[in-house]
């Protein structure tokens, strides 16, 4: 299990610095409209008919996120006042998950339904999990391991779930972003290459929860066969 971890921490640092590096090579990228992020989102919003939707800028860096409870596109400081790229892309992309909402996409809805039993299991999971393969092991008794695996599968399911909502976001962005004139097509290929390498982050981690997952299940599974 150590050598597995070690391998998705590897992959997902090096995910993650190309995904750096992409989005500071594309904030050096202008774009032929000269919007700001702030201005792209709100553009977005008004083309797709929502209304009742706030843009608010948030402190941090790549900590945009659309928040379907106050309706609110938040986007980082980088983006919100951007005028290049990489804010078109993000903010096209969270603004994808706005139109999601209003349209009632059935992956997001299902999505944010599990939100708060992933919060659960999220606090809980990795001790109970400890205290299922102790038991496991000095005791014989697979029950604790069991609850441990129950809450892992659903941080799992919710890893999942993720990957078709991200890629539509994007695809929704992508697509709005080639008909409004916001930008070109080399500048829109350039928000397709930001966008599909954030797109793999999501893939890198729900490929590792699964694997953990497996992992899991194979300890319990011999468990009970000794």
């Amino acid at each position: 299990m150590l050598i597995l971890s070690l391998i998705f921490l590897a992959i997902s640092w090096m995910v993650s610095a190309r995904l750096k590096n992409k989005f500071e090579k594309y904030s050096q990228t202008s774009i032929s409209s000269d919007l700001s992020g702030e201005e792209i989102a709100k553009k977005m919003l008004r083309d797709n008919a929502i209304y009742d939707v706030k843009v608010i800028c948030v402190e941090g860096q790549l900590t945009d996120h659309y928040n379907p409870a106050d309706k609110t596109v938040n986007l980082s400081q980088g983006v919100f006042y951007g005028r290049n790229a990489a804010a078109a892309a993000v903010a096209s992309h969270e603004c994808g998950h706005a139109v999601q909402h209003a349209t009632a996409y059935s992956m997001l809805q299902l999505r944010s339904s599990l939100v708060p039993v992933v919060s659960f299991a999220s606090k809980w999971v990795t001790w109970v999990l400890l205290g299922g393969v102790l038991a496991l092991r000095f005791t014989n008794s697979d029950t604790l391991l069991l609850l441990g695996i129950c809450l892992f599968a659903a941080t799992t399911l919710f890893s999942l779930i993720t990957l078709p909502v991200e890629f539509d976001a994007s695809n929704r962005a992508l697509a709005w972003l080639e008909t409004s004139g916001v930008s070109t097509r080399q500048e829109h290929e350039n928000a397709k290459d930001a966008l599909w390498w954030a797109a793999m982050t999501y893939v890198v981690a729900a490929i590792a929860s699964i694997t953990t997952l497996l992992y899991y299940i194979m300890i319990y599974m011999g468990g009970r066969r000794n």
